[in-house]
């Protein structure tokens, strides 16, 4: 930033605030205030994952062509990495629920790759909320049912096989743990790291086209040159974080529904 002082002061150059990368949209439909770019987005993404998988099962075929091909191997992923090592032989019970988490979260954050939209979805903390919301809320209910109220309580605030004392000290540190930083954490762990990654690519991406476009002088043209560089390789590791945060986001989704299925494990 020293730099970029120097080499154009009198432009006052800056990288955008957050405000005006992730909440000055102006609504779509006038008065509408609620439906802007983020809404439409999430909106198409859901239409998206839906037609897909409708287009590759609504027929399936015995040997897999095309998208049906594409889409049974992101399900065999999800089944084998995600659903069967926390879910066990309930895994296929839930892998319709598994599988829309993955491909739901993953369209969001590759939004933010993909020419016009340019914008991950996940980086609006509403939405991951939401997910992780209804995600705890199937973990509670689940864990009273199978556990019963007063059971589900016991086994998730005293772990059988401690020393009594131990259990004044671990009980409110997992009943924390369990009921208010779980939930909290699965929903901020995908905001942030698509929150961080959209204001990076955004900075470098303003930094090449000032000074390559808009400002271009023998100075500071290898400041452009370097933020082109930059913004692309920032492009292809924010791809591996963004398909990585969708994997994470659905395993712990599975994590937390196969605890309270099988609190012994």
């Amino acid at each position: 930033m020293i730099a970029l002082t120097v080499l154009a002061p009198e432009d006052n150059f800056r990288a955008p605030s957050p405000d005006e990368l992730f909440n000055s949209f102006t609504p779509i439909i006038p008065g509408v205030t609620w439906f802007t770019k983020p809404v439409l987005l999430a909106m198409l993404s859901a239409l998206v994952v839906i037609a897909v998988c409708w287009v590759a099962f609504a027929k399936p075929k015995l040997v897999p062509r095309g998208t049906q091909n594409v889409v049974e191997y992101g399900y065999m992923f999800v089944r084998d990495q995600i659903a069967r090592p926390f879910l066990g032989k309930d895994a296929d019970r839930w892998m319709g629920l598994l599988v829309t988490l993955f491909f739901l979260v993953l369209f969001w954050n590759i939004l933010g790759v993909i020419p016009l939209a340019q914008f991950p979805v996940a980086s609006h903390i509403a939405f991951p909320a939401v997910l992780a919301l209804s995600i705890y809320a199937i973990k509670i209910y689940l864990g009273i049912k199978h556990q019963g109220g007063i059971g589900y309580f016991k086994n998730m605030m005293f772990p059988p096989g401690l020393p009594k004392p131990i259990y004044f000290l671990l009980a409110p540190i997992e009943f924390l743990s369990n009921m208010i930083i779980a939930p909290f954490t699965h929903a901020v762990r995908l905001f942030a790291n698509m929150f961080a990654g959209h204001m990076l690519l955004a900075f470098f991406s303003m930094v090449g086209f000032w000074f390559l476009f808009e400002k271009l002088t023998p100075l500071g043209a290898p400041v452009g040159v370097v933020g082109v560089l930059m913004t692309i390789l920032l492009t292809g590791f924010e791809m591996f974080i963004q398909f990585l945060q969708a994997f994470l986001f659905a395993m712990l989704a599975s994590m937390y529904i196969g605890g309270a299925l099988h609190p012994d494990h």
